[in-house]
């Protein structure tokens, strides 16, 4: 494969807290390498707050022709995972142990555009737990989700 994930990816410098490696991500190519894969982009960051976009594209379509669920747990994992990021110091790492998602609605081709909010409720020493919502263009609640990130990894 060519193209976006071929070029040098952005990573976290040494002495560079997750936030404002997030913010400098975003400037630049805005996700990491499964989200450019995905058609996934951050667009907002902030103090425990983690936004992302994601196109839904017909190569990622399930046998019913709407987006595969693993798509749409993929974004959320993203904004819950960068949302717990954004309130680390630097050096500090994390991963997801846990991810709960539920799906209201069926993610279409024609619903364009989907947003993703992700929000840290909880970031301790050794834990950290968030949650997300995707919704629609037009607002409506497609899916949201959980999850538990272990600190320090």
């Amino acid at each position: 494969m060519t193209g976006a994930l071929d070029r040098p990816q952005t990573v976290q410098a040494p002495g560079e807290t997750g936030i404002d490696y997030l913010r400098r991500l975003m400037a630049s190519e805005g996700a990491a390498p499964i989200g450019v894969l995905l058609g996934m982009r951050l667009i907002e960051v902030g103090d425990g707050l983690a936004v992302f976009e994601g196109r839904p594209q017909p190569q990622f379509f399930n046998p019913r022709r709407i987006m595969h669920g693993g798509w749409t747990a993929t974004l959320l994992d993203s904004a819950l995972g960068c949302a717990i990021h954004t309130r680390l110091g630097a050096g500090t790492g994390y991963g997801t142990i846990d991810l709960k998602v539920h799906y209201i609605r069926a993610v279409t081709l024609e619903m364009g555009r989907v947003i993703c909010r992700g929000e840290a409720l909880h970031v301790g020493r050794r834990t950290a737990t968030s949650q997300a919502r995707v919704e629609s263009a037009d607002g409506k609640l497609l899916a949201h989700g959980t999850c538990t990130c272990i600190i320090g990894i």
